[in-house]
């Protein structure tokens, strides 16, 4: 089939990358110029395990292609998916002026039927508005389509690939049927692809996100209350997670949630129920929650220096929002490091894959180690961000001899308890008890 992507960010480069993989005749279009050209010379823009080969495949098979040219993609496609940002407005709404400048355009180009589909997450209308911005200037028939991503950063390869659900919002059986076969390849083992109406589909990804984002923030109030009563909110995890009801997953606690994803999320589906007169207080709670949470670390920091922590050298292990990706949006470290430098401290970090990325944002704040245990060297402590494997097993006796003692501050528990205790470390971490050192 042929199939064009607007925009080639995170989930467009995905959905265009993954549907050529499928034999599909895939054009991506996207406004800058030099991305383009970098795309087109086989760069990958962005970090997302497996996706440089399959990039690379398809571009090599003359499936993939990219331009800058909207006219060339909608004559190209009889698919069109509209993958581009909506960024989070002041008000915390999703904003829209992206995509329905381009439905704008796209009525002035189109000369045969076209099946637009919103990829993009979007607030519940935003279907009808699209049809209605293309509609202006329309001179033949199309459809549009709700076709939410469910693509988790660090797992979009395998997600889009092998997804558990392909959610279709539409009222066109024709445009169903267009949509219906572009997926097959992809249910094969028999997950389903739900027909619903647009707003539905719309509200699902909303809805979805919005429930995740809730789970993590009730385990970090857990956690939270754990410490207060002397409880193990690993053993709590455990016990609840036994449960079919609730299930295992996201139920780590941790230093809060980030990303492009549940943040920008969570705030839309708030402010959409503001609009319509509808106050969600579970998820008002959840923002609060969640902003004060990524500060979990500070008072434990400051009370083991006894408040004082100018000059001190910190280093920090992990700076992306989660493992498996270089996207620092709404990433705790960077507000556990904003801390730390209005303290007086010293920061030197490393990531696997974000230093470039916070080397942007933060320019020469903080020092940057090309290895992780050089963000060690002559350390008053360690402060971990994000849950990278590289982390999980690390050599203690080095990291030893190189700090200036031994101490961790683990926002995503890591590490035993009792096991660090014996490696002779002061550790704490979220909703356990410490491994204390005498100073």
């Amino acid at each position: 089939m042929k199939v064009s992507v607007i925009g080639t960010g995170y989930v467009g480069l995905v959905s265009g990358t993954c549907l050529a993989e499928t034999g599909n005749d895939v054009v991506c279009v996207d406004i800058d110029a030099d991305k383009v050209k970098r795309m087109q010379g086989g760069e990958v823009p962005i970090y997302e395990p497996h996706l440089d080969v399959l990039f690379e495949r398809n571009i090599e098979a003359g499936r993939l292609t990219f331009t800058t040219s909207l006219a060339e993609g909608l004559e190209h496609g009889e698919i069109i998916f509209l993958a581009l940002p909506t960024p989070e407005d002041e008000d915390g709404s999703a904003d829209l002026k992206y995509v329905l400048g381009v439905a704008d355009q796209i009525g002035k180009l189109m000369t045969s039927y076209k099946v637009i589909v919103d990829k993009s997450t979007v607030p519940v209308g935003t279907s009808e508005k699209v049809y209605a911005a293309i509609s202006k200037n329309a001179r033949c028939e199309f459809d549009v389509v709700s076709n939410p991503e469910f693509l988790r950063e660090g797992f979009a390869v395998d997600d889009f690939l092998k997804p558990e659900r392909i959610i279709i919002g539409s009222a066109s059986e024709r445009a169903t049927d267009l949509m219906k076969k572009l997926y097959k390849p992809f249910v094969r083992s028999g997950n389903p692809m739900i027909v619903m109406d647009e707003k539905s589909a719309e509200l699902t990804k909303y809805a979805a996100n919005s429930f995740l984002a809730t789970k993590i923030t009730f385990m970090n109030e857990i956690a939270n209350f754990c410490e207060k009563v002397g409880a193990d909110v690993d053993k709590v995890r455990i016990g609840m997670g036994t449960d079919s009801r609730i299930g295992k997953r996201f139920l780590f606690p941790g230093i809060g949630y980030g990303g492009s994803c549940f943040p920008k999320d969570v705030k839309a589906l708030y402010k959409s129920g503001k609009d319509v007169d509808y106050n969600f207080q579970i998820l008002d709670s959840v923002i609060q929650v969640n902003q004060n949470q990524k500060k979990a670390l500070i008072p434990k920091i400051k009370a083991f220096f006894s408040g004082d922590l100018k000059g001190k050298h910190i280093g920090v292990w992990g700076l992306a929002f989660k493992p498996e990706t270089d996207d620092i949006r709404e990433a705790s470290s960077l507000v556990v490091i904003d801390e730390l430098l209005k303290l007086g401290a010293e920061v030197t970090a490393f990531d696997p894959e974000a230093m470039d990325n916070v080397k942007r944002k933060l320019g020469d704040s903080i020092s940057f180690a090309p290895r992780m245990y050089g963000a060690l060297e002559e350390a008053d402590a360690l402060v971990i961000c994000t849950e990278w494997g590289v982390f999980r097993n690390p050599n203690f006796t080095l990291m030893k001899e190189l700090m200036k003692q031994p101490v961790i501050f683990d926002g995503r528990n890591l590490y035993d308890v009792a096991e660090m205790a014996s490696e002779g470390f002061h550790y704490e971490s979220i909703g356990r008890d410490k491994a204390t050192l005498d100073k």
